[in-house]
């Protein structure tokens, strides 16, 4: 997988379970190790591969070959006609051991019945080591990571998964970019109230969410997965940024504490509450009772300056700092924009014609939207 940059990917990064992640890196189609898995599939010998640091290993190991030679598909494939385990090192470059009769803790529960998935099972509750278990007659692959089991499926079944979600995460977007540009809209003429913040960053959790779900799938995909990603990626633009803003906007106590908290509190909220408006409302910093729809509030202004186009963050934050609120900064002199840490003239008309097309943009896209 190639290294990806900006806001929304680092979202969806921090909210993926890092363990399971690079496991499913590590076996991604495209991958020396899938590679091995295949082939052993494709054999019906079934096979047990452990991967982790050898000497912390060592414990569970009985009997076995010492190999200590570099890892090939065509060599793993081969060594899986044994009985035993093959052992591998933690980043899987090289075969430690193979034909290794392994020995977790017997009194380690599992819900497993065959002997080689209940031995996966209990070695990865054990120990930190990735464990995938092959069924000779299934053909099913199984990792195990701190004591979880996650199946391998197939890729075209991953693709459809993922094209089904893809479908799913452009109608979210779409009503996302609608209830966006009536806040807009409502912003420009001072007429917000809590339940229209509310329904944006409810869209944007759901929007973020399915992404999420998303990124599993392309992680698991490998190299086959290059075109959902591209599409991803696009479907993703300006979400997490604009979350981010609207709760700078419009939580109730704006200090950075708070901010994080209650970035924090949504991604983490279960989905029934997330429906909950009263419980958006608290996260915020609002009376959960408040009765959102005839809830008056007011933007500071981070939203609608942030799509100003070449305004640095630190100039927006100074031009919140300054004005206190987004009325205020549409009512600004010229000179009193000017007299901003950071703008001038220059950008003090600039900023003036970039409020101005936005309100322009924003008629035309609520126009085509009707």
């Amino acid at each position: 997988m190639q290294p990806r940059s900006g806001e929304e990917l680092n979202e969806l990064e921090a909210r993926q379970e890092p363990r399971l992640v690079k496991a499913l890196e590590m076996v991604a189609p495209g991958t020396a190790v899938r590679e091995g898995i295949d082939n052993i599939v494709h054999a019906r010998t079934g096979g047990l591969l452990v991967i982790g640091d050898p000497d912390e290993l060592a414990f569970l190991f009985s009997g076995g070959i010492r190999l200590d030679i570099d890892y090939t598909p065509a060599l793993v494939y081969q060594l899986a006609k044994m009985d035993g385990a093959i052992a591998l090192n933690a980043n899987a470059t090289k075969i430690a051991w193979c034909n290794v009769q392994l020995m977790p803790d017997p009194t380690i529960l599992t819900s497993e019945t065959g002997t080689r998935h209940r031995t996966a099972e209990r070695i990865s509750k054990q120990t930190d080591a990735l464990v995938i278990a092959v069924s000779q007659r299934r053909d099913v692959v199984s990792l195990y990571v701190d004591g979880a089991k996650y199946i391998l499926e197939e890729i075209p079944a991953v693709l459809a998964k993922a094209n089904q979600a893809l479908a799913t995460l452009d109608k979210y977007r779409t009503r996302l970019d609608q209830v966006s540009t009536r806040l807009t809209a409502l912003e420009f003429e001072g007429g917000v109230t809590l339940h229209d913040v509310l329904t944006v960053l409810q869209r944007a959790e759901l929007v973020t969410r399915m992404a999420v779900e998303i990124e599993r799938y392309i992680v698991e995909l490998g190299t086959e997965g290059r075109l959902i990603e591209m599409q991803l990626e696009e479907t993703m633009v300006g979400v997490a940024g604009d979350k981010a803003a609207l709760l700078h906007d419009y939580l109730a106590d704006p200090v950075e504490d708070a901010f994080a908290m209650a970035l924090d509190g949504i991604s983490r909220l279960p989905h029934q509450d997330l429906l909950d408006f009263g419980r958006l409302a608290e996260l915020l910093g609002y009376d959960r009772k408040v009765n959102t729809l005839d809830y008056p509030v007011s933007p500071r202004g981070y939203r609608i300056l942030g799509r100003i186009p070449r305004l640095p963050k630190l100039v927006v934050q100074n031009i919140v700092r300054e004005f206190r609120g987004l009325d205020e900064i549409l009512a600004a002199t010229d000179p009193e924009l000017e007299s901003v840490e950071g703008v001038g003239e220059i950008r003090a008309k600039d900023i003036r014609e970039g409020l101005r097309r936005l309100q322009e943009i924003n008629l035309v896209d609520r126009y085509l939207q009707t």
